[in-house]
């Protein structure tokens, strides 16, 4: 409740360009995990959302700055589109109930046991609200983080961010994963899931100790953009908290976090501009097309496992499981394929008699299929891939030199991101600002502003005091 009071003076002692970062940043690494307000007609409020309404309604109301909601790319357009009207077709195919019953015997008696409510014209609201609100630091993102100033405000941002969560990471790896009992009062998972290799794995306010060691991924790799970027002091600084955020990942104990960072960091460190976007749209395009390989049974699972043994064979036993609910979930989610089951948990995989949950989904992949089917899943994939596609298209068109240091890692994190919701649901607010960011430095290679002009003595020329392009400096030349 109190954190919307935060926005405002964030707003209102910042550029808009850090307001609306530490707002949502802020948010997501501050404010109570789990807890939500489950208000009537609208969706549940927790932490993601109510960092993204406030960065919002702030940017409205407090710095009085407009908000573009609507992309310049027809491809983004059509995505977009689909994204929101795809919540109508599934409450509209979903209005039936799922009850659970028993049969008495041999006799035809029948005695329910639970029961699903069919989705209504009022979830229809809550969960077009809900969509709404997902994409909030998408737009926010696109209209005022697209900038040069914007992209390094991004990547200096989870680097502060990451070193300082550092320290209390850190500090549960001793005293084991406590601070958000001692500060909100209650632990948000299954403690037994923290316990790693004879120690303890750091969570702090996140929902799971794997979200945790992937935003230290970012922040890794955020460091080590700026210490690519820098110069003189600034750059060994920066590579100095390039090493001390390696170290830290190693002790979040999360092997495929810390294969991210092995393998991102040289990638950061050595490669060039356009060769990262390209790697980038390699992951992202790995990304999106897994659940339709999974489907034709092309991704040899049984061999994966058996690799991932030979490292660890309790990291094997949780990756066989996840596999196995995935499997499970996918044969759920066939039966309605186009537009999902939608809410209530009516995705998910239950005794046919109990109502049991018999699934425990972790891939937002998985998730969003079940919920919204093809339609959604690729709404959702493509409003994250896309703007990796366009920024390699566009990039074409831009000499090196005008090209901007910043908008490369970014596209890296975004897919690396997209990477990782394959086995978790790590998908967070901040995801989505790195998409917008995105999108709209690649909206601005390919629509770029034109230069005011006004009558002069020998015709039209710019104004004076405004940027001048490239080719309108050719020209004048």
């Amino acid at each position: 409740m109190t954190w919307p009071l935060v926005c405002v003076a964030l707003f209102r002692r910042l550029p808009i360009e850090r307001a609306i970062i530490w707002s949502i940043l802020g948010g997501y690494l501050i404010l109570p995990p789990v807890a939500e307000f489950d208000l009537p007609l609208i969706p549940s409020m927790n932490k993601d959302s109510i960092a993204a309404l406030s960065a919002m309604l702030g940017c409205l109301f407090v710095a009085r700055k407009p908000v573009s909601f609507w992309p310049k790319s027809w491809s983004m357009q059509v995505l977009l589109a689909a994204f929101m009207l795809v919540v109508i077709p599934t409450v509209l195919t979903n209005r039936e109930p799922m009850v659970f019953e028993v049969l008495a015997g041999s006799e035809p008696i029948r005695f329910i046991t639970n029961y699903l409510p069919g989705m209504s014209v009022r979830d229809l609201l809550s969960v077009t609200i809900n969509q709404i609100i997902v994409l909030l630091p998408f737009f926010l993102a696109m209209t005022y983080l697209s900038s040069e100033s914007g992209l390094r405000e991004i990547i200096v941002g989870l680097a502060i961010a990451g070193l300082v969560y550092s320290i209390p990471s850190l500090l549960e790896t001793v005293i084991s994963p406590l601070i958000n009992i001692y500060v909100y009062g209650f632990f948000q998972h299954d403690f037994r899931q923290m316990i790693r290799d004879g120690g303890f794995r750091p969570i702090v306010f996140l929902p799971h100790g794997l979200w945790l060691a992937f935003f230290m991924v970012t922040a890794l790799l955020s460091a080590a953009a700026l210490a690519r970027a820098s110069k003189d002091k600034a750059r060994l600084y920066w590579g100095g908290a390039t090493l001390y955020l390696l170290i830290v990942l190693n002790a979040c104990k999360s092997l495929a976090s810390l294969s991210y960072g092995l393998v991102l960091t040289p990638v950061m460190l050595l490669l060039g501009e356009r060769t990262k976007i390209a790697l980038a749209l390699v992951l992202a395009t790995t990304a999106i097309t897994y659940p339709m390989l999974r489907n034709f049974g092309v991704i040899p699972l049984d061999a994966i496992v058996v690799q991932a043994e030979e490292i660890s064979p309790a990291r094997a036993q949780s990756l066989e499981y996840r596999f196995n609910n995935e499997e499970q979930m996918l044969d759920r989610a066939h039966e309605k394929p186009w537009f999902g089951w939608g809410g209530w948990g009516r995705n998910l995989v239950r005794h046919s008699e109990t109502a049991d949950i018999l699934t425990v989904p972790d891939g937002s992949w998985i998730i969003v299929f079940g919920t919204f089917g093809w339609v959604g899943y690729i709404a959702q994939m493509g409003l994250l891939a896309g703007p990796i596609l366009l920024l390699f298209a566009y990039s074409k068109l831009t000499p090196r030199s005008e090209f901007s240091p910043y908008v490369a890692p970014i596209a890296i994190i975004l897919a690396a991101t997209m990477m990782d919701m394959l086995l978790n649901a790590t998908l967070t607010p901040f995801t989505w600002l790195c998409a917008g960011a995105v999108l709209g430095y690649a909206e601005r290679l390919r629509f770029p502003a034109k230069t005011p002009e006004k009558e002069t003595l020998f015709g039209k020329g710019p104004v004076i005091g405004q940027p001048v392009r490239s080719s309108e400096k050719r020209s004048l030349l």
